[in-house]
């Protein structure tokens, strides 16, 4: 027998972190702590309000079924759990966490034996002109050759000059330049701006309009000088009709998988498989998580062996993480078996 229960979490950021969305302060979180002859398995529901499927009324209200009825076992209670990926997740990383012989090794590999790292994009935040420079130069100087800039906040020009003086100082060969537009422009504009954005030489831009507009974002991706990422587009497309319809109607230049939001593992690896079969590229991203889930994300993308950077690098934001054997090193992600985790709620 299993004995199930959840707590909530709320994660704080060490500095107000901005997007197009508006401005983080705190990030709300939920843990699924699994007990079974003495053994017990972590996981960790993300809920990112305002964004995810599951941003629902009754959130609490199904981690306590899904507690009351863990029993039913992993394959049935996931039936029921379809609009709710961050349940989803949380789950699966329970019951993976519960059968392995460490709590928080549950996919071992070279990765967590320490003998092996993942590329990851530094990522720049939304603020002031100063503030993006002061962290873009803080992370090339930390070793990253990957930088992810979000966008769409301030004025579109003073976006741009930024991204001329890293193109004036570093090639695309020695720097990758990534932007995510979180849906900030708008389809009358988002074309033009593209083809600007296009003289920087980036490597790709994420979800340059807003999730929802199946139509106009298949032509910005058949008629964009500029590779497209889909992100916010594929949250709340739970069926595999559903995703392949999305995949192949707007057949974009990559998409961007946060298992928090597309349902975890089993999400994931379904929206991987429908990427390659049309040769449309991927990428892994954390979504704001604890340490925990983080650590769950890492662990599963190693695996899956891409060559691309990863967006994995957001365990540092916050004042009261769990201390973990996560540490970014030279643009990587690495896993750290000298350092003891410490998850205390």
């Amino acid at each position: 027998m299993i004995k199930a229960s959840y707590q909530k979490y709320i994660l704080n950021f060490k500095q107000a972190s901005g997007t197009s969305r508006g401005i983080l302060k705190t990030k709300e979180t939920w843990f699924i702590i699994l007990n079974s002859n003495g053994k017990v398995g972590i996981g960790e529901c993300s809920l990112f309000r305002g964004l995810s499927a599951d941003d629902r009324l009754d959130y609490e209200e199904k981690l306590k079924w899904v507690c009351e009825n863990i029993n039913l076992g992993f394959e049935e209670l996931l039936k029921q759990l379809l609009e709710f990926p961050s349940i989803q997740f949380g789950l699966e990383i329970a019951f993976r966490s519960l059968k392995s012989e460490d709590v928080f090794e549950i996919f071992p590999s070279k990765f967590t034996q320490s003998k092996d790292s993942i590329s990851i994009n530094g990522l720049v935040w939304m603020g002031s002109e100063a503030f993006m420079k002061q962290q873009i130069e803080d992370k090339i100087k930390a070793g990253f050759s990957c930088i992810k800039m979000k966008i769409g906040a301030i004025d579109f020009e003073t976006e741009c000059n930024l991204l001329k003086s890293i193109r004036a100082s570093f090639s695309s060969k020695e720097i990758e330049l990534r932007v995510d537009a979180n849906g900030a422009f708008s389809v009358s504009e988002a074309l033009d701006k593209l083809k600007t954005l296009s003289d920087f030489d980036l490597h790709s831009i994420e979800q340059p309009i807003k999730q929802g507009q199946i139509n106009e974002m298949a032509k910005l991706c058949e008629e964009t000088p500029l590779p497209i990422a889909l992100d916010e587009e594929l949250i709340g497309v739970f069926s595999v009709t559903n995703k392949r319809e999305l995949i192949q109607t707007i057949n974009p230049q990559f998409i961007i998988l946060k298992p928090s939001l597309v349902g975890g593992y089993v999400g994931s690896d379904e929206w991987i498989n429908l990427a390659e079969k049309n040769n449309v590229g991927w990428w892994i991203t954390s979504a704001l998580e604890s340490n925990v889930g983080l650590n769950a994300i890492a662990q599963y993308t190693y695996l899956k062996n891409s060559k691309l950077p990863q967006g994995l690098g957001t365990g540092s934001l916050f004042t009261n993480n769990f201390d973990s054997p996560l540490q970014v090193k030279n643009g990587t992600l690495r896993y750290n078996k000298k350092i003891e985790w410490n998850f205390n709620l």
